[in-house]
């Protein structure tokens, strides 16, 4: 009897927690209908008729209950009113970001206290911070960028211990930032408001991009007004009553500083003896490139690790020929070359009509410069004495026979397309294998995107990544026609030159198949299809791969060797489709690429067209051709819609 009674217990309680589970639903599904007839919308076409939300577009539920809401970009306008939210207590996501939404954030909002991520950037939302968001205790992102919040900076910031995401720039925030000492933020931008004073110590870490266009100063900004940059730590130090006071050097410190005096000086000397002998040597008949090879790439490595490690002085991929030119007429080199060219006068083979406007001797007196190191060898510039700029690289490991070579380079040179650097002469020997290109004056992609960020850098907009991108696609897509149908083998930044009007250039190709294993392991690290087993047998799928994080790189401004992904553990393409798969989309992008144009659309579409180049499976992948043409496509819809634009601007009528 008792047990009858025990079960009946049991499903009376279960049915209870059902109705009740229901009537909750039902509550959220009446909310999100009362929001659609506040804000409206183009694509919230929900069915009324169906009693679960749970299958509308943008709302994703568990265990009966609304948690995730994205609706981003969905044209919603006009004011969100009270009474909605109190009915959504268990968001935990909620994306309104591209739209058109007006007024405050509505109070009511303080109840969705699991709320983790929020997301209203680009919206019209206006009034001082509400201080209900700091009644949410589990936020962990917050994007509220490119609104009309105005009013101080708040301090309630600080009550929001899990915070790791702050993006407040584009409003009209006032005042100095205060000290936000109990948050631990990976990402922060406070960017074009009206605030000033100092940058808090606490946020100094973050780049300069965080801070501009604001009235503050100190790092990473310039020194405050009468700030000479000194800390206690220093001479000057700051006494109880915030004066100044001197403050005296200890023994160590002097005894430092001495050291130090003594080390410069002989630094300096030891810098005025080279420049003695490197002017007592200019009239020598020949440069040695050799000579200076290692030490250039070396300081070139501390610019931009991407493209000394991927041949980025390369071009960077283009300038390999003084270095080679010069060791290979040298020594060994010199008896050795009359014997390649048939016992002839040592000589460059030109390809096609190719100006003869220099021979290798020419070649050697040109004045050098190192690029970088690359895949395939070293990169040069060669600034001849009358004839023009060239680029030389000097090959390494290349194992096959001089017959082999000659008929694999001699493929090499027939290719001709405004994409490709065009490879205008080689040279060879046994123990010297020189490639000879135009010089691409802009250098490589990688250096652009990854190197100086300082003061006149050129921005980077849409227009020429946009442009960079269709660029490097038909250069590719003409490798793969069905007249060469080879694969390139080796994509990354480093191998996109550009033109002084950045136009892009592929370079590097045809050239996997010359060299040795030992050339290939680290060839393409962060680029490399995941089917790749062997580096020098690439597919054209797999080309497309590398093409994807290409322009993933584009588009995010991160190198696939970025050090945060490394220490998260995952590759360029999974961090993407991470942050993607989390709403918070508008964050992907590098920050220099959304200030300047209004094609958010074309942007996010592009970044789709490079998850689906850098799918997991070939299959999935598109062919260049599609992948050209679709980015040509997004190019001329840009151009459009800045037409129009201008058309139906008031001022340029």
């Amino acid at each position: 009897m008792l047990s009858h009674k025990h079960a009946l217990a049991v499903l009376v309680t279960a049915l209870a927690f059902m109705l009740l589970a229901h009537a909750d639903l039902a509550s959220e599904r009446a909310a999100l209908l009362a929001l659609r007839s506040a804000v409206g919308g183009r694509t919230l076409f929900w069915n009324a008729t169906n009693k679960s939300p749970c299958n509308w577009a943008g709302v994703q539920c568990e265990h009966d209950h609304v948690v995730e809401l994205h609706l981003p970009g969905v044209a919603l306008s006009g004011q969100i009113p009270v009474g909605i939210f109190g009915n959504l207590t268990q968001l935990r996501t909620l994306s309104l970001r591209f739209n058109a939404l007006t007024g405050t954030i509505p109070s009511d909002l303080a109840s969705c206290v699991n709320l983790r991520n929020l997301y209203l950037q680009r919206n019209l939302l206006s009034g001082e911070i509400p201080p209900l968001l700091f009644r949410l205790p589990d936020l962990v992102r917050l994007n509220m960028g490119f609104n009309n919040f105005s009013g101080p900076f708040p301090t309630g910031f600080n009550n929001l211990s899990r915070l790791k995401t702050l993006f407040l720039e584009n409003n009209h925030l006032l005042g100095p930032i205060p000290d936000l000492n109990s948050l631990s933020l990976d990402q922060f931008n406070v960017s074009n408001n009206f605030l000033n004073g100092s940058v808090p110590l606490k946020l100094q870490t973050f780049p300069q991009d965080s801070f501009l266009g604001n009235s503050l100063c100190g790092r990473p900004l310039a020194l405050c007004p009468g700030d000479d940059g000194t800390s206690p730590s220093s001479p000057l130090a700051v006494d109880n009553n915030g004066n100044k006071k001197k403050k005296n050097l200890s023994g160590g410190a002097i005894a430092g500083i001495v050291i130090g005096s003594v080390v410069c000086l002989l630094l300096l000397a030891f810098v005025f003896i080279l420049a003695c002998r490197k002017k007592s040597g200019k009239n020598t008949s020949a440069v040695d490139i050799a000579t200076v090879k290692h030490p250039e790439s070396e300081v070139l490595a501390e610019k931009s690790v991407s493209d000394v490690e991927n041949g980025g002085g390369h071009g960077n991929g283009h300038s390999a020929v003084a270095a080679a030119a010069a060791a290979a007429i040298s020594g060994s080199g010199a008896g050795n070359n009359a014997e390649a060219n048939g016992g002839g006068a040592k000589r460059l083979v030109f390809f096609g009509n190719s100006a003869r406007a220099f021979d290798l001797e020419d070649l050697l007196r040109a004045s050098a410069e190192v690029l970088g190191k690359g895949t395939f060898g070293t990169a040069y510039k060669a600034v001849l004495e009358a004839g023009p700029v060239v680029a030389v690289k000097r090959l390494k490991d290349v194992t096959i026979s001089e017959k082999e070579f000659r008929e694999k380079i001699e493929t090499v040179g027939t290719m001709d397309h405004e994409n490709l650097v065009p490879l205008r002469a080689y040279y060879f020997s046994r123990d010297e294998k020189l490639l000879v290109y135009d010089y691409m004056p802009v250098g490589s992609l990688s250096a652009l995107l990854h190197g100086n960020k300082g003061a006149g850098r050129t921005p980077l907009n849409w227009e020429i990544r946009s442009g960079i991108a269709l660029g490097a696609a038909r250069g590719i897509e003409y490798l793969h026609s069905q007249g060469h149908n080879v694969s390139h083998g080796n994509i990354k930044s480093s191998n996109i030159l550009l033109t002084k009007s950045y136009d892009a250039r592929v370079s590097d190709f045809g050239l996997a198949h010359l060299v040795g294993p030992s050339s290939t392991p680290n060839r393409v690290a962060g680029y490399r299809a995941p089917e790749v087993t062997d580096p020098r047998k690439v597919s054209q799928k797999a080309d497309v791969y590398s093409f994807g994080v290409l322009l993933l790189e584009l588009l995010t401004g991160k190198a696939p060797t970025h050090a945060l992904l490394n220490e998260e553990g995952v590759d360029l393409p999974r961090w993407v489709q991470s942050v993607v798969r989390e709403e918070w989309t508008s964050e992907v992008f590098d920050l220099e690429l959304l200030r300047y144009q209004n094609v958010e659309e074309e942007m996010v579409q592009l970044l789709q067209l490079a998850v689906d180049c850098a799918a997991q499976y070939p299959d999935k992948r598109p062919s260049m051709s599609e992948v050209a043409r679709n980015i040509e496509e997004l190019r001329r819809s840009s151009l459009k819609e800045d037409q129009d634009q201008i058309q139906h601007d008031p001022i340029n009528r």
